[in-house]
């Protein structure tokens, strides 16, 4: 529910102001997108397998739910590493540089980050790596449990855990760390002014905001990430139930966390947010902004 309202209410503010969207604007919507996408797809699933104590559905439900997991996880992670190497980009060019980044250039980083997701989601279904359910039994991912016997198995869990978690994640890593490092010195030269500019402390609040996005979705998955390496090299009876279960459940509630962190750091969000009235289920009511003297603030930039 929460990731539902909470990514809806991005989206409808994303399509209100559709025309005066920036560029790196694009893949928080992208985000959104695929937050709500695993909600919609999955957790309906996940629920009523949930309170039937089993897997429902057979084997092609399970196949259905491992493929859209893994197709909407790999995209928000690639997604999330787009987003930091853009803002290292906008942080570290001039202006006119940072004009380069358009619209149709995001556009088609994001068609890419999904051929991309795509063609990792259905590599296991046409016979490089395999599908299964988890050890707990009511959801279903990669069969990790299955690739210390397979060789096949094996190398397609080293590859994808190289190539859509670790190498993404030493991006982002990276990229932060040298947008901090760029504020910094900005914050040193600055220092005998009485009064930072603006645009500085913009800087400052745009790069902790893309930050925390970041290492919200990387705490939600690191646990589950290291249970699933686990049962690589050990069998899968090694863990309890209850540990291949939390990870899984902490993972899925990464889809959550974008919306709260917008509210706090995005002064746009918040007035959009505030324009939204939900009642009587899904009915939405705008009040009138006439009467609003300011111009919010965008999410990425001023």
């Amino acid at each position: 529910i929460l990731t539902i309202l909470g990514n809806s209410a991005v989206l409808a503010t994303a399509v209100k102001r559709s025309s005066l969207l920036k560029p790196p604007e694009l893949l928080t919507v992208n985000l959104a997108v695929a937050d709500v996408g695993m909600a919609l797809s999955m957790y309906p699933l996940a629920i009523a397998s949930a309170w039937n104590h089993a897997w429902l559905g057979g084997d092609a439900s399970c196949v259905y739910y491992a493929l859209m997991g893994f197709l909407f996880g790999v995209c928000s992670m690639m997604t999330l590493c787009a987003m930091a190497v853009i803002r290292l980009l906008v942080t570290s060019s001039s202006k006119s540089h940072s004009n380069k980044i358009t619209k149709n250039t995001v556009c088609i980083l994001i068609a890419f980050i999904w051929l991309y997701s795509l063609l990792w989601a259905i590599l296991p279904l046409v016979g490089w790596g395999y599908y299964g359910p988890e050890p707990f039994g009511i959801s279903c991912t990669i069969a990790w449990s299955k690739f210390h016997n397979s060789s096949n198995g094996f190398s397609f869990i080293l590859t994808m855990f190289l190539l859509c978690t670790v190498l993404p994640a030493l991006t982002i890593v990276a990229c932060y760390l040298g947008i901090a490092w760029k504020v910094h010195k900005a914050y040193q030269e600055i220092q005998n002014i009485d009064r930072i500019p603006n645009a500085a402390k913009l800087e400052k609040k745009l790069t902790l905001m893309a930050m925390l996005i970041s290492v919200a979705f990387l705490s939600s998955w690191t646990p589950y990430a290291a249970a699933s390496f686990w049962s690589i090299f050990n069998s899968s009876d090694s863990l309890q139930p209850v540990v291949t279960l939390l990870p899984c459940l902490f993972a899925k509630s990464s889809t959550a966390y974008n919306p709260f962190i917008y509210y706090v750091f995005s002064k746009t969000f918040r007035c959009e947010v505030r324009k939204l009235q939900c009642c009587c289920g899904w009915r939405v009511h705008y009040f009138s902004s006439d009467t609003s003297a300011e111009h919010p603030v965008s999410m990425w930039s001023g």
